[in-house]
């Protein structure tokens, strides 16, 4: 009795770690597919993509619950996923950031510090969380500080990722554009 109960405890162990292990490759990613800036600048040179870069601190609470809401969202995940290569920045890492020929650092301030590429990308006003879109030759599009909502945070991605930005005011695009579009949103 003793050795049929080890063995199906074995098996039910076998089991278990076989199916646990198993692996999806055809599922989609799980979240947005989050880049460093440096990845997103060398793959904006071999496939020009809109860049979305997300600007936050470790300390900062609104970023923690666009993290968790906004970021989350299905529909904010499958379009950034699709349209934009996707960048968290911290505005108080240490590290040099070196796109092409411009070298980024950090300058320290008292007890914190921000890193020069976050005001850079912030137009010296930073503000957490902010996020900043630049073109498909990396050059600012907009800077939006503050957080948003999923739905307004699609629409916001939306108006820019299909140029809407470019031949319409937002307000406009909110009420009559977004809505046909994107209806179930």
């Amino acid at each position: 009795m003793k050795r049929s109960a080890t063995s199906l405890f074995l098996f039910f162990v076998m089991l278990t770690v076989a199916t646990g292990f198993k692996s999806d490759g055809n599922r989609p990613a799980e979240g947005i597919q989050w880049l460093t800036i440096e990845e997103a600048y060398a793959k904006i040179q071999q496939e020009p993509r809109k860049v979305l870069i997300d600007v936050y601190t470790d300390w900062c609470g609104w970023c923690k619950v666009m993290d968790r809401e906004t970021f989350k969202n299905k529909a904010v995940v499958e379009y950034v996923n699709r349209k934009y290569y996707a960048v968290k920045l911290n505005a108080e890492q240490k590290k040099a950031i070196i796109l092409g020929d411009k070298k980024f650092e950090f300058i320290s301030e008292g007890g914190r510090g921000v890193h020069q590429l976050a005001l850079a990308l912030t137009n010296n006003q930073p503000s957490y969380p902010t996020t900043v879109f630049l073109d498909d030759k990396f050059t600012m599009i907009q800077p939006l500080p503050g957080y948003m909502k999923p739905k307004e945070f699609h629409q916001v991605i939306t108006f820019i990722g299909e140029d809407y930005h470019k031949k319409q005011a937002f307000e406009d695009y909110k009420s009559k554009t977004y809505n046909t579009l994107f209806a179930a949103k």
